[in-house]
């Protein structure tokens, strides 16, 4: 962000030289020191726009967030709000302008601030400092205002036993005093992504902002401290959710702009299969009535209308073996719990999705062609109207009471995300960009290449080509395959950023293969439950169109992957010699094991049956790999787990001589997961990763990273 004073404190001079490195991307230290934005919030007049910046501690060791404020008419610099070792998240405005965010800061009462847990701060419009008004003994996180009356609902984890803190905290020391870490488990899932579920879980807690009101610019000195001995009146946060179990993990949730009624995720577990419906709460007694619930269905995301008669949400078919989900847009009537879709004939699944001020349309994201629009959908009669244009991808929607703009964050495979004003009814329109970082320079360019696959079907990919790229010098290539598999390769990643390669000379193909979303349900149809078949050959085919580049080195190419990209680097080296090297990171090998040991079982059944699952797994072709293989996980992964690296690298092993054993290698991280993320170690992954790459596709000496050594 642009550098400004705040609170007395010098310039964060950090943030802006890291977004100034012009060769950010040849020096993985200033890589990773860039500052790296997510979340927003707009206040109600849209006056004030605050977002979340993520920087280096000065360990370099972690990423530590504050809250930042932009300018909406993007006139001024953008100014920091938040500052603390713990770092701050999850902004948002109250209806007078008070800002609340959550945060494990020390506060001034604090006892054992060292063990603090997150808690509900605010920051008064009208000046001073940020004082703490909710707390919990398992903290809050996930707070969401009711627009017009200001009650605030979030989430807090909390023992099954507890009635109240008291116990709650009684319940939190035993345990830590007794070193016990035992979980007794009833029911499935038992963890998720990289944490254990139990022996506490989230419930969701209500309060009345107002019952604790911002203090006075009068009770501040000049400097902007609060007078006083620090104690400050505290929010009753009341439990609406005290049986809730495992059924508000990872919940999404709102709450109508008068406070009476929230209505959130219900998630249930019957016989290895889940089920998430809508659930209606009603603030005052705690009553729960179904809102939206169906055998054949899930509903997800749900989001009030600002007149709080009606709920947008995305209803998802449940999938089969034969059959891939879709998901679709409905209006559930909060009176009678009729249910309409909307847009029918729109063939794409939306990722997020906001009402207009006016309740009259719905502003909503979606992949497309690679890409993620803006789109505008009325709720009278279904019409869809791309808001934008362009190979951006929007997420983080907030439109504020005026309605007449739409704030999001906005990034691509050229930026990371920045945050963006768009206008609420004009089409096909460019986003006004509000201060940020400057995108960094890159060391190449972008294109689109395309190809048709042996069934007729467009299969579509981005190219990255290094500066210099050329008939005379033409660039090793480098096949990157997306994780999901509902996903698309289609905007900034900071964990797999391609342009690290492209500085080292490669050129890097990000494709869209079978599975991909924003091509419509056929496409996905194609590859469904027949993961080594279709992906496997629009994979191929869009590398034949790649190398067939005169800009491209046909001789010289590697493929990677994560997740079920590491899945598809897995199949690719049993059933094709053609790569010099091949990288898997946090890939599934033996799909007999996987569907007992992810997380997400139940999800995994939907797809594969047992001899589909043995039909489409590489660990039955591992006779035939002979491209060496650098093996990537973290034992922290619970969605793909560790013993499918385990298996994998034992496999290998038992296929090669002491001669030729070093063609292989595994890199494995103890305490990371399914992504490496801490800065330090995202480092030691691209070192060694261009170290595997350079050795067996340049021919050069292999050279371990010296902190490996």
């Amino acid at each position: 962000m642009t550098a400004t004073q705040d609170n007395g404190h010098t310039p964060d001079r950090d943030v802006v030289a890291a977004g100034s490195v012009d060769t950010v991307f040849h020096d993985l230290d200033a890589y990773v020191a860039l500052p790296r934005i997510d979340g927003l919030a707009v206040s109600p007049d849209g006056s004030r726009v605050v977002t979340a910046v993520a920087s280096l501690d000065a360990t370099k060791t972690a990423y530590v967030t504050g809250l930042w404020e932009v300018d909406p008419t993007g006139a001024r610099p953008a100014h920091r709000l938040t500052r603390s070792a713990t770092g701050e998240s999850s902004p948002v405005f109250l209806p007078n302008g008070d800002l609340l965010f959550v945060s494990a800061r020390p506060c001034p009462d604090d006892e054992n601030a060292e063990e603090a847990p997150a808690m509900l701060w605010r920051l008064p419009a009208l000046g001073g400092e940020a004082r703490v008004i909710a707390r919990r003994p398992g903290g809050v996180s996930g707070p969401v205002v009711a627009r017009d009356l200001g009650t605030v609902v979030v989430s807090s984890m909390t023992f099954p036993s507890s009635a109240d803190d008291e116990s709650d905290a009684n319940r939190r020391k035993d345990r830590k005093e007794h070193k016990v870490s035992a979980i007794l488990h009833t029911q499935y899932p038992v963890r998720r992504w990289d944490h254990d579920l139990g022996p506490d879980l989230p419930r969701l807690f209500v309060a009345e902002t107002e019952a604790v009101s911002p203090p006075d610019v009068a009770d501040h000195d000049p400097t902007g401290h609060q007078l006083g001995d620090g104690h400050e009146p505290q929010l009753n946060l009341r439990d609406l959710t005290p049986d809730a179990g495992t059924a508000l993990v990872e919940a999404s949730y709102d709450i109508t702009p008068d406070g009476t009624t929230v209505i959130t995720e219900w998630t249930t577990y019957v016989r290895g299969r889940v089920k998430k419906a809508l659930v209606a709460i009603d603030v005052a007694t705690s009553e729960r009535r179904w809102l939206a619930a169906d055998d054949n269905f899930e509903f997800v995301d749900p989001v009030i209308s600002p007149d709080g008669s009606t709920v947008a949400a995305q209803r998802v078919s449940i999938a089969t073996p034969t059959e891939p989900p879709d998901a679709r847009l409905v209006l559930v009537s909060l009176a009678d719990g009729s249910i309409r879709e909307l847009a029918d004939g729109w063939d794409r699944w939306p990722n997020e999705h906001r009402w207009t001020s006016d309740g009259s349309a719905l502003i909503v994201t979606a992949d497309d062609d690679g890409r993620g629009p803006m789109l505008r959908i009325e709720v009278g009669s279904g019409t869809v109207s791309p808001l934008t244009s362009g190979d951006d991808v929007y997420s983080n929607i907030v439109v504020p009471l005026d309605g007449a703009a739409v704030y999001a964050l906005a990034s691509s495979h050229l930026a990371p995300p920045r945050p963006v004003r768009i206008d609420s009814s004009a089409t096909q329109q460019q986003p006004v960009w509000l201060p940020a970082p400057a995108p960094p320079q890159l060391p190449g360019t972008l294109t689109e290449l395309s190809t048709t696959a042996a069934d007729g079907a467009r299969v579509r990919a981005w190219l990255a080509l290094p500066d210099g790229a050329a008939p005379d010098e033409p660039a090793p290539l480098v096949l990157w395959v997306n994780g999901g598999p509902l996903a698309s390769a289609n905007t900034w990643s900071w964990r797999w950023c391609p342009w690290l390669l492209v500085a080292a000379g490669y050129a890097v193909l990000m494709p869209d293969p079978a599975l991909s979303t924003g091509y419509g349900r056929d496409f996905i149809e194609r590859g469904w439950g027949r993961w080594g078949e279709t992906p496997f050959t629009d994979l191929m085919e869009i590398t034949n169109a790649a190398v067939s580049r005169d800009d491209i080195d046909a001789d010289r190419t590697a493929a990677m992957g994560g997740s079920f990209g590491g899945y598809m680097a897995n199949w690719i080296a049993g059933h094709t010699d053609r790569f010099r090297a091949i990288v898997t990171h946090a890939g599934m090998w033996a799909l007999d094991q996987f569907g007992g040991t992810t997380d997400d079982a139940y999800a995994w059944s939907r797809e594969m049956t047992a001899d589909m699952a043995a039909a489409n797994s590489p660990h039955s072709n591992v006779a035939a790999i002979t491209t060496p293989m650098l093996v990537v996980h973290g034992d922290k992964d619970y969605r793909v787990p560790i013993g499918e690296a385990l298996r994998l690298w034992g496999d290998l092993m038992s296929t090669v001589s002491n001669s030729d054993s070093l063609r292989h290698s595994f890199l494995y991280f103890p305490d990371e997961n399914h992504w490496i993320v801490t800065p330090q170690h995202a480092k030691v992954w691209y070192l060694t990763v261009l170290a595997f790459l350079a050795h067996h596709v340049l021919g050069e000496e292999w050279e371990i990273p010296e902190i490996l050594c």
